[in-house]
């Protein structure tokens, strides 16, 4: 097939079987790293980008800012090239130098905070920082995918068709909590048409997103240290918390099997397994991987960066019983 654009690289029909995870049940992986930008999050950023234009809220002078952990900046930094509007994208100290590099080299430029907000994470610090930047700068147009209902709608109108027509006898369905714009979108979507389709949330220990106890996080992507105020459209039956050392756990398992996957991704199948004794056997059940794990070498991946943080977690993966035969 050709293609025109980079922006058509989108490839939302891809799923791979696994049954590493549940021997009695069929478990398929929505991949969604094979599109452009190696991300689930290209869909939301084309989405809002493209409602700016349709209401004309995008001129020639105006710059795009954001705020993102990663993987939305590197979508957002690939449509405003291929565009041709200045990006923005402030992150914090907890994003990965691939992402980095990898935003910068698509010309956006980068603005890092480093005070941490009340619950003891960065995104109130991101946000008020574009607050006062778009008060001072009037041409800057914040996305906003906090709020964005574009964020929603990209997954009920995408992500969440292709499941169902995939798989229209769908038993569960496991989604990661971020911004919560793939869980909001493909939880409307599936609740509303498939209504014996069990959906399980997964979020990161430590995150606020629906209540908890906030936590200080080192692997970016899921959870939040404040409540996206689009949480509210989030459906689901059931809510898992995965704790940091269980994404990694299950990240290097997934290599072991040829799969390289990366924290969120790692993050929604250590909470399919958290959740097997609840599954009745021959169950079908999608769970949406986010991104792969090329991003996460320096630290997932990496054994300085486990020998620094999770040191009991880097001693199992190098334990003779957990090296294939």
């Amino acid at each position: 097939m050709i293609y025109t654009s980079p922006l058509d690289l989108v490839l939302d029909d891809i799923f791979l079987e696994n049954n590493s995870i549940l021997e009695e049940s069929n478990l398929y992986l929505k991949l969604e790293g094979m599109s452009i930008g190696g991300s689930v999050k290209i869909k939301p950023a084309l989405k809002m980008i493209n409602r700016l234009e349709l209401q004309g809220k995008l001129h020639s002078d105006s710059a795009i800012i954001e705020s993102s952990s990663g993987n939305l900046g590197i979508a957002l930094s690939i449509i405003c090239a291929a565009k041709g509007y200045p990006f923005i994208c402030v992150v914090d100290p907890n994003i990965l130098a691939s992402s980095e590099s990898l935003m910068r080299s698509y010309g956006t430029q980068i603005i890092k905070v480093t005070e941490k907000d009340e619950n003891d994470g960065y995104l109130s610090s991101r946000i008020n920082l574009i607050k006062q930047m778009c008060a001072q700068k009037p041409h800057l147009v914040w996305l906003n995918q906090y709020e964005n209902i574009d964020n929603i709608e990209a997954h009920y109108l995408t992500t969440a068709k292709s499941i169902a027509t995939q798989f229209p006898e769908l038993d569960y369905l496991f989604i990661g909590a971020g911004t919560t714009g793939t869980l909001g979108g493909v939880s409307q979507y599936i609740s509303r048409r498939m209504p014996n389709t069990k959906i399980i949330a997964v979020d990161a220990l430590g995150s606020v997103t629906f209540g908890g106890t906030a936590g200080q996080r080192k692997i970016p992507g899921l959870g939040a240290s404040k409540e996206p105020p689009i949480s509210q459209y989030a459906r689901f039956h059931d809510i898992i918390r995965i704790s940091e050392k269980s994404t990694i756990d299950m990240c290097h398992r997934m290599a072991k099997e040829g799969l390289l996957f990366g924290g969120s991704t790692g993050t929604v199948l250590a909470g399919v397994e958290a959740y097997k004794a609840q599954i009745p056997p021959k169950s079908t059940i999608v769970a949406i991987s986010p991104d792969f794990g090329e991003r996460y070498l320096n630290t997932i991946y990496s054994p300085e960066w486990l020998q620094s943080y999770f040191p009991e977690e880097l001693t199992k993966i190098l334990s003779p019983l957990n090296t294939p035969a």
